[in-house]
């Protein structure tokens, strides 16, 4: 069976995700255990019962969001004896995600890096004040013309390509109230904010990239047989290098979410499986038009549709 693993971003995190599997679980909770050992703070706690506003911020939601995937997806395998994956893919963050439940990345050194991206970002977005919204309804080419039109190179930018009639763009606060007009006399259906810390894929997080750069120059990237689905290309790496600067580059470049699903849709999968908080993903996937079923896995409630799937 060729299952696609789908881990999401920031923005889908929930004081109490991840608790059913942590409760249930001794694969979880080990796995939790050993993130807090890692970053030498509570992170377990702020996940199943810290307070919403200090999770929600960006260097606590990053390492959070990912944790919870990898934990929940520790107890799926241990569960359902599965096997690694034929493709992975994360939206943003979740591209960690991805490239750690790939085994191209390990627990360890993405958590490491994931948390210090997260502070990194936290920093650029008090620095650089910005944020975000979703324009629904038109065209990603529509979108693109509309933004370039304003002509605020270093003010707004098309920052995720996400499914058919939905793309998020990123800038500073000005810019999005200016852009948000012309998109409505262009078409679109909505153009709706974001409840988001920053600018996140635009120009504004240049300085997270730049301290970026040396923790991935020493990441250690080992390539495998599970192939990933980059975000700033839409394509699947094929080198650990690749990987490496696409990391870098993803910071202030925009997703391409549905070209990666597209991608991988064309090698003919047999299930799509989107691991941790949310179901934004799965959702994606019936805008795009994917060839198989799609599931998320949040909590434990969702395990007897993943058993009769994983049976047919």
């Amino acid at each position: 069976m060729k299952i696609v693993y789908l881990f999401p971003g920031q923005g889908a995190q929930y004081v109490g995700m991840g608790k059913s599997f942590y409760d249930t679980s001794p694969d979880t909770r080990e796995l939790f255990e050993q993130a807090d050992d890692i970053l030498k703070f509570p992170l377990t706690k702020l996940i199943l019962s810290g307070d919403e506003s200090e999770l929600i911020q960006t260097k606590n939601s990053q390492p959070a969001i990912f944790v919870t995937s990898l934990a929940i997806l520790k107890a799926l395998e241990k569960m359902f004896g599965l096997t690694p994956p034929a493709f992975c893919a994360g939206l943003s963050l979740g591209e960690y995600s991805a490239l750690t439940a790939a085994k191209i990345l390990t627990f360890e050194d993405a958590l490491k890096i994931v948390a210090t991206r997260g502070a990194l970002m936290h920093k650029a977005c008090e620095e650089q004040k910005g944020t975000m919204a979703v324009v629904l309804g038109l065209d990603d080419d529509a979108v693109q013309e509309a933004v370039d039109s304003l002509n605020m190179p270093a003010a707004i930018f098309c920052a995720n390509f996400n499914c058919p009639g939905q793309v998020v763009i990123s800038g500073t606060f000005p810019a999005i109230e200016k852009a948000k007009d012309v998109l409505l006399q262009k078409g679109a259906k909505r153009v709706l904010p974001l409840q988001v810390h920053g600018a996140f894929h635009s120009g504004l997080m240049e300085s997270a990239k730049i301290g970026l750069e040396p923790y991935l120059k020493t990441l250690p990237i080992s390539i495998r047989e599970t192939k990933v689905a980059m975000n700033v290309t839409g394509r699947l790496a094929e080198s650990s290098d690749e990987i490496r600067t696409l990391l870098f580059n993803q910071v202030t470049s925009p997703t391409r979410w549905a070209n990666g699903i597209r991608a991988i849709d064309k090698e003919l999968p047999s299930l799509y499986l989107e691991i941790g908080c949310g179901s934004t993903l799965i959702g994606m996937n019936k805008k795009i038009g994917v060839s198989a079923p799609s599931l998320n896995v949040d909590k434990t409630d969702d395990l007897s549709k993943l058993e009769e799937l994983l049976k047919g």
